[in-house]
C-alpha cells in the first residue's frame, strides 16, 4: 500500500510539475547523453535534396596529443573521454573519420550545447535579412515576457552574448529536476518556462555568465520573427543549402511544441562537420551567401565580457591558449565543432564525458592535431 502512494504521488508530482514522468525520468538516468534525444519529442531536419558528400583524403594523425602534462596516443585520448565520433577536415576534405563500436556515419549523435552555434547562425541571417536587429528589445519582440522592470531592456544582442542577467543557473542534473537548465531541459511548456523565470542575477549587458535560458529566448525570438519553427528554418536556411546528406531531429518540450534552442540537435557528424566548414569558408557555398561574411566575422571576434573566463560571441566560444583566431561549439558531455580558420581545419569531436570535464585540456589536444603537419 505505501508502495502504491508513493508510486501515485511520484506521478502526481510531476504532472504537476509538467515534466516527464517518472519512468522517462528513469530512463534518462540510464541512458548515454548522446543517446537522450530518443526519449523526447522532435521535429525532423530534412536532408538536403542536393546532398553533397564530404570529398575524402586520407591524412595521419599525429602519433600523440597533449593531455595533463603528459603525451598521450590519439587513440587513448579518445578512449579516455569517451569519444564517439571524431573527424577532421583539412581544407574541405574529410582527412580522419573515425566511430566508437557501435556508432557509424549514419548515427544521429546530440549536439548539446554545440545547438546554440547553429541558432547562431540563423539569427545571423534574420539580422542579414533585415527581420532583426541585436538592438531590438525581447520583449518588443515576445510582448507577453513583459514586467514593467529592468528585465525588459534585454536586447537581442545580450542574449547572444550571454549578457542577459536573466537568474536560470546551470544545472545539468535530470536526477535533481526542479531546478535551473535541468528543469528547463524537461519542461513540457518552454513558454511558460521563460514566463515564469524574469527575474535578473545582474543587469543587462553589466557582465557575461554562461546561461541557456539566453539561448532559448533567442531561438523563441527567432521563431516569431521568421514565422515557423527552428527546425523548418535549420532544414530550410542551413540543412539544403549545405548540402547536409542526412536527416536530424530537434527536440521539443511536447509533441508539436517549441524547440529546446539550447540544446538537442541530434544529427550526424558529418552534419556536424559540414556546418563547422560552412562557417570556415565564410558561409559561402558555391556562388550563394548562405549567413551574411559580416556574421561570421561576428562569431569569429569575442565580445566585450568574456563568459565564464572564456572569450565568447554571439553563440561561439573563444577558449583561452591559442593564438586567439580559433573559435569553436561547445556541448556539455563533450561535444565539439572546431574552426581553426589559419590551419584551414574543422574537428568534430562527439562524446559521453564529463558533463563539463576536461574541457580545456580537450581544447589543447585538438590544437595540437590542427598543428600537426
Amino acid at each position: 500500500m505505501a508502495l502504491a502512494v508513493l508510486v501515485a504521488a511520484s506521478y502526481a508530482a510531476t504532472a504537476l510539475l509538467n515534466i516527464p514522468s517518472p519512468p522517462t525520468l528513469l530512463r534518462l538516468m540510464t541512458t548515454d547523453p548522446s543517446q537522450q534525444g530518443t526519449l523526447f519529442p522532435s521535429r525532423t531536419v530534412s536532408a538536403s535534396p542536393d546532398a553533397a558528400p564530404l570529398p575524402v583524403r586520407s591524412t595521419p594523425l599525429p602519433d600523440t596529443v597533449p593531455w595533463k602534462g603528459e603525451r598521450i596516443p590519439v587513440q587513448q585520448f579518445l578512449n579516455t573521454t569517451r569519444t564517439n565520433a571524431f573527424l577532421v577536415l583539412r581544407g574541405g576534405r574529410l582527412t580522419h573519420e573515425w566511430y566508437r563500436e557501435g556508432m557509424g556515419p549514419t548515427t544521429r549523435l546530440s549536439s548539446w550545447s554545440a545547438a546554440k552555434s547553429v541558432v547562431s547562425l540563423l539569427a545571423g541571417q534574420a539580422i542579414g535579412a533585415g527581420k532583426l536587429r541585436e538592438q531590438d528589445r525581447l520583449v518588443d519582440i515576445l510582448p507577453q515576457l513583459k514586467t514593467g522592470g529592468d528585465f525588459d531592456s534585454i536586447t537581442v544582442r545580450h542574449l547572444l552574448d550571454m549578457t542577459s542577467g536573466v537568474d536560470v543557473p546551470e544545472n545539468y542534473k535530470e536526477y535533481y529536476p526542479l531546478t535551473g537548465t535541468a528543469r528547463m531541459y524537461l519542461t513540457r511548456d518552454l513558454p511558460g518556462f521563460m514566463r515564469d523565470h524574469r527575474v535578473l542575477q545582474y543587469p543587462p549587458g553589466s557582465k557575461g555568465t554562461y546561461r541557456s535560458v539566453d539561448t532559448e529566448l533567442l531561438g523563441q525570438v527567432l521563431a516569431k520573427v521568421e514565422g515557423r519553427p527552428l527546425a523548418d528554418l535549420l532544414a530550410r536556411n542551413i540543412w539544403e543549402p549545405m548540402g547536409a546528406q542526412d536527416s536530424a531531429t530537434w527536440n521539443l518540450d511536447r509533441d508539436g511544441g517549441t524547440e529546446k534552442a539550447f540544446c538537442c540537435i541530434n544529427a550526424t557528424a558529418r552534419d556536424y562537420a559540414k556546418v563547422g566548414q560552412l562557417v570556415l569558408d565564410g558561409a559561402r557555398v558555391g556562388t550563394r551567401q548562405i549567413v551574411p561574411k559580416e556574421w561570421i566575422k561576428r562569431i569569429a571576434t569575442p565580445a566585450a565580457h568574456q563568459v565564464d573566463g572564456w572569450g565568447y560571441s554571439a553563440q561561439w566560444w573563444h577558449p583561452s591558449g591559442g593564438d586567439g583566431q580559433d573559435f569553436s561549439a561547445v556541448g556539455v558531455y563533450g561535444q565539439y565543432i572546431y574552426v581553426n580558420p589559419a590551419a584551414h581545419t574543422v574537428i568534430v569531436k562527439l562524446s559521453d564525458y564529463g558533463d563539463q570535464q576536461d574541457e580545456q585540456e580537450t581544447f589543447d589536444a585538438l590544437r595540437a592535431i590542427t598543428r600537426a603537419p
